[in-house]
C-alpha cells in the first residue's frame, strides 16, 4: 500500500526533473550577459552587465535584453532571485567601451553555490559562476604559481609544473648565470660571478634588479596585510615545509638579490639572458651590468621589509643576513648617490643588454630612497632613517599635486606604511593621512567615479595604456589602502566594493567578457586568455602557442597587459620591414582590434611578435602579476576550503577538482587517473596519449590518440544531458557545429577508465 502511494509521487517528481532538464539544457550561452567568471564573495556587490555593442569591432552585433532576469542555481535549476534590469546612464552609449549597458543587481543572493544569470524571455544564460567565501582561493594559487614558471635556473619537474610545462634547468650552461661575465669585458674571466636564480621578468628572460626588488617588496606587503590568505600547498618544490608558499617563492627572488650584492654593499643592476623556447634550450652567454644607486636602494628596501617577515616566521639567521644587507646597501647608496646605468642604450655602450629600461629617473630614485628609509627605520628604529624620511617626504608628487593616482601606487603606499610604524612623527602621519584621504574621496577620477557609476563595467580608468590591467589592479589596491591603513573614512563599504569591481573586471566583467588570466578553463575562467607574448609560449609553437590549437597552450594564471588604446604595428609596416617575408607579417592578420577601437576594446588575444608588436597588449609581467596578487589576496581567507566550508577538509585534488570533505567526491591521488595537470589537455592511460582540441571550438572537435585503440565517446552538457555518442578507432573528428553555444564535457571510455574534459562551444 505504501508503494502504491509513493509511486505517483515519484512519477511526478521524475516528470518535474525531466521538464526542468530539457528546459535548462535548451538555454543558449550569451556573451552579452557578463559576470565575474569565477564568482563572488557572499557579502559582495554582484552586478551582471548586459551589453548591446554600439561602437567597435563587435558593433555589427546587437542584443535586445528582456526586462526580467533571474539567478539560477545550476544544481537545482531553481530561480533563486528575479529582478528587472536598470539602464546605465539612462541608456547612453559609453565612449570608453562603445557599449550600451544595463545592470542586473543580484547582491542579495549570498548562499554558497553554483549559479548563472538568465534572460528569462530570450532563454539565454551567462557563464556559470560560484558564490562562496573561497571563490578566489584557487585563482590566487594559480596566480602565485606563475612565478614558479618564471624561475630562472630551476628545473620544472612534471610533478610541479605538469607534463605540459615541464622543462630542464635554464641558463645553467657555460658562461651563463653561474659564471656570468660583465657586458663590457666579456673575455675577462676575472669578472665571472654566480648570479643565478631570480625570475624571467616578463615575456623576456632578463633579470632587472630594480624590478625584482620591487616584486619582493609587494610580496612581503601582501603577506603582512593578510597572513590568513596564504597556504603551504601550492605544489611548488617548497610546499609542505611549514612556510607559506608566497614567502618561499619570494625567497627565490631574494636569494638572487643576495648574489647580486657585492661585498661593499653595492648591487648589480641587470643580468641579460639568452632567449629560446623552451627556456632550457637557451644556450648563449649571460652578461651583467654594473652596480647602480637605484638597484642598491631598491634592494635595501626589499631586504629590510623581508627581514621583518622572516624574523616573524622564525628564520632568524636569514633575517639577520637581510638586515645586514639592507644597511650596507643604504650606506653604499648614500656614499654613491649618482651611479647610473642604462642598459640597451648606445650612450652606455650597452646595446643588446636586456630589453626594458631598468634605470630610474631622478624622481624615481628619490622615491626609492624614501622607501628604503621607511623600511629601515621600522627595522632598526635608528633616527637617521626617520630624519631622512621626515625631511624629504614633501618632495613626492602625492604632496606636490595632492593627487593620488594609480601610476605611482607603490610610491604613495610608502607614506601610508610609515603611518603605522611605532615612533613615526605624528604631525607627518596626520599630514599623510589627510592628503591621501582627501584625494581618494574628493577627486572625480577616484572614489566619486565609483559612486557616480562613471564606468558601466564598474572599474573606472581614465586612460587605457600599455599595462592597463596592472593599473586596474593598482587602482583597486589604492582604494583598499584606505581600509588597510585605517584612514578615518566614512566610505569604507564603497571603497571595498570599488576595489572588488576591479577584480570583477579582470575576471570577465569587461566588454570582451574575457578573463584576463591565461588558460583558466579548469578553474572557472570560461573565456580565458588563450595566448600572450612570451619567449617560451612563442607564436607558432606546436606545444605552447595557443590554447585549443597548440597541444598545451601556456600555463594558467598569467595576467596579460590589457587593452591599450595607443597600440599600433611597428613603424616599418606595411612595406619597410627589411624583407618581403617581414612585410607579409604586417598583413598576416587583422590588427583591428586592438587598433582603432574604443579604449576598453583595444585588446586582441594574440602573440605575434615584431612587426605586429603584440607585447604592448598581451605580454605578461611579474609587475602586473604582483599588483593583481596583492589585490586578489585582500579577499581570500585560506581557512575556507574549496567548497566554501570554514576549516573544512575538502581540497583541490590532482585532477583540479574540489574533492573530499563535504563534497561527496572521492579525491584522486594518482595523476594517471585524470588529466595530468589542472589544464593539461592530454591523459596518459596505458600508454595512450589523448588530445582534445581546439578549445573553445565553433564547428569541429578533434580527438587524437597515439595508439589505434577503440574509444567510446560521449558529449554531455553540465547537467548531464547527452548530445552525442560515438565510437572511434584512434583519431576522429566530431562535428559539434549544431550544438547550442555553451559549456560541455567530452567523456572518453577506454578500458573502463574515463577521460573527462570540459570544452566550450562558441
Amino acid at each position: 500500500m505504501k508503494m502504491s502511494r509513493l509511486y505517483p509521487l515519484r512519477y511526478l517528481f521524475f516528470s518535474f526533473l525531466c521538464f526542468f532538464y530539457f528546459q535548462v539544457s535548451s538555454q543558449s550561452l550569451s556573451e552579452f550577459i557578463i559576470v565575474d567568471h569565477f564568482g563572488y564573495l557572499p557579502e559582495a556587490n554582484k552586478v551582471a552587465v548586459i551589453k548591446d555593442p554600439q561602437i567597435g569591432f563587435d558593433a555589427v552585433q546587437s542584443f535586445s535584453p528582456s526586462q526580467q532576469y533571474a539567478v539560477v542555481n545550476v544544481q537545482s535549476g531553481v530561480q533563486v532571485f528575479t529582478g528587472e534590469l536598470k539602464n546605465w546612464n539612462s541608456g547612453a552609449t559609453d565612449n570608453s567601451s562603445g557599449d550600451k549597458v544595463w545592470w542586473f543587481d543580484f547582491s542579495s543572493v549570498m548562499t554558497t553555490g553554483d549559479y548563472y544569470v538568465m534572460d528569462i524571455e530570450n532563454n539565454l544564460k551567462s557563464f556559470e559562476f560560484k558564490i562562496s567565501p573561497s571563490v578566489y582561493n584557487e585563482v590566487l594559487k594559480q596566480a602565485v604559481r606563475t612565478f614558479f614558471y618564471q624561475r630562472v635556473g630551476y628545473e620544472k619537474e612534471a610533478k610541479y609544473a605538469g607534463i605540459a610545462w615541464a622543462d630542464g634547468v635554464s641558463h645553467n650552461g657555460n658562461l651563463q648565470d653561474k659564471n656570468c661575465r660583465i657586458f663590457d669585458d666579456k673575455n675577462n674571466v676575472a669578472t665571472e660571478k654566480d648570479l643565478s636564480g631570480g625570475w624571467y621578468d616578463a615575456g623576456d628572460y632578463n633579470k632587472y634588479t630594480n624590478w625584482t626588488a620591487n616584486y619582493v617588496v609587494e610580496m612581503m606587503k601582501a603577506y603582512l596585510e593578510n597572513p590568513n590568505a596564504w597556504r603551504d600547498d601550492y605544489n611548488i618544490p617548497e610546499s609542505g615545509n611549514g612556510i607559506p608558499d608566497l614567502i618561499d617563492e619570494a625567497k627565490w627572488g631574494i636569494d638572487h638579490l643576495l648574489r647580486m650584492q657585492q661585498a661593499d654593499g653595492a648591487v648589480l643592476s641587470i643580468v641579460g639572458e639568452a632567449h629560446a623556447s623552451p627556456p632550457s634550450s637557451a644556450n648563449a652567454p649571460s652578461y651583467y651590468g654594473p652596480a647602480s644607486t637605484s638597484a642598491t636602494l631598491n634592494t635595501a628596501s626589499a631586504f629590510a621589509i623581508a627581514s621583518k617577515v622572516f624574523q616573524s616566521i622564525g628564520m632568524t639567521e636569514y633575517a639577520d643576513q637581510l638586515r645586514a644587507g639592507a644597511i650596507t646597501a643604504w650606506n653604499w647608496a648614500k656614499a654613491n648617490p649618482a651611479m647610473f646605468f642604462k642598459n640597451n642604450d648606445d650612450s652606455y655602450n650597452s646595446k643588446g643588454l636586456g630589453a626594458g629600461q631598468q634605470e630610474e629617473s631622478d624622481y624615481q630614485r628619490s622615491m626609492s630612497k624614501l622607501e628604503a628609509a621607511c623600511f629601515l627605520f621600522e627595522l632598526t628604529k635608528e633616527v637617521e632613517y626617520r630624519t631622512y624620511f621626515d625631511s624629504n617626504y614633501k618632495s613626492a608628487h602625492l604632496f606636490e599635486w595632492t593627487y593620488v593616482y594609480p601610476y605611482e601606487v607603490a610610491n604613495q603606499e610608502v607614506f601610508l606604511y610609515y603611518t603605522q610604524i611605532p615612533g613615526a612623527t605624528q604631525t607627518i602621519v596626520s599630514d599623510i593621512k589627510s592628503v591621501y584621504l582627501s584625494s581618494i574621496e574628493g577627486n572625480d577620477d577616484n572614489l566619486p567615479a565609483y559612486q557616480n557609476a562613471t564606468d558601466p563595467y564598474n572599474a573606472f580608468l581614465k586612460e587605457y595604456t600599455w599595462g592597463s590591467n596592472a593599473i586596474k589592479s593598482a587602482k583597486g589596491n589604492m582604494y583598499y589602502d584606505v581600509i588597510q591603513y585605517d584612514l578615518p573614512s566614512n566610505n569604507i563599504e564603497d571603497l571595498e566594493q570599488a576595489a572588488l569591481g576591479y577584480l570583477n573586471y579582470l575576471h570577465g566583467v569587461n566588454p570582451l567578457n574575457m578573463t584576463y588570466l591565461s588558460n583558466m578553463y579548469n578553474y572557472g575562467g570560461d573565456k580565458s586568455v588563450n595566448e600572450f607574448y612570451h619567449s617560451w609560449f612563442t607564436n607558432g609553437s606546436s606545444l605552447w602557442d595557443r590554447v585549443g590549437e597548440s597541444i598545451y597552450g601556456p600555463p594558467p594564471g598569467f595576467l596579460t597587459g590589457g587593452p591599450n588604446s595607443s597600440y599600433d604595428w611597428d613603424g616599418c609596416c606595411p612595406d619597410g620591414c627589411g624583407s618581403a617575408e617581414n612585410n607579409a607579417i604586417c598583413s598576416a592578420e587583422s590588427i583591428a582590434p586592438p587598433k582603432g577601437q574604443p579604449a576598453q576594446k583595444s585588446y586582441k588575444d594574440f602573440n605575434t611578435s615584431w612587426p605586429l608588436n603584440s607585447w604592448s597588449v598581451t605580454e605578461n609581467s611579474c609587475g602586473y602579476q604582483v599588483n593583481y596578487i596583492r589585490l586578489l589576496s585582500k579577499f581570500v581567507n585560506a581557512n575556507y576550503n574549496c567548497s566554501g566550508e570554514e576549516n573544512g577538509s575538502a581540497a583541490i585534488d590532482v585532477c583540479g577538482q574540489c574533492a573530499g570533505g563535504n563534497t561527496g567526491i572521492p579525491p584522486i591521488t594518482n595523476q594517471d587517473d585524470c588529466v595530468v595537470t589542472g589544464t593539461e589537455e592530454a591523459l596518459l592511460l596505458n600508454d595512450i596519449d589523448i588530445h582534445i582540441f581546439p578549445n573553445p571550438t565553433g564547428e569541429f572537435l578533434f580527438i587524437t590518440s597515439r595508439e589505434k585503440k577503440t574509444l567510446n565517446i560521449r558529449i554531455i552538457d553540465t547537467i548531464g544531458k547527452s548530445f552525442l555518442e560515438s565510437e572511434a578507432f584512434g583519431n576522429t573528428t566530431l562535428d559539434v557545429g549544431a550544438l547550442p553555444a555553451g559549456i560541455y564535457v567530452v567523456i572518453i571510455d577506454y578500458n573502463d577508465q574515463l577521460f573527462k574534459k570540459k570544452f566550450i562551444k562558441n
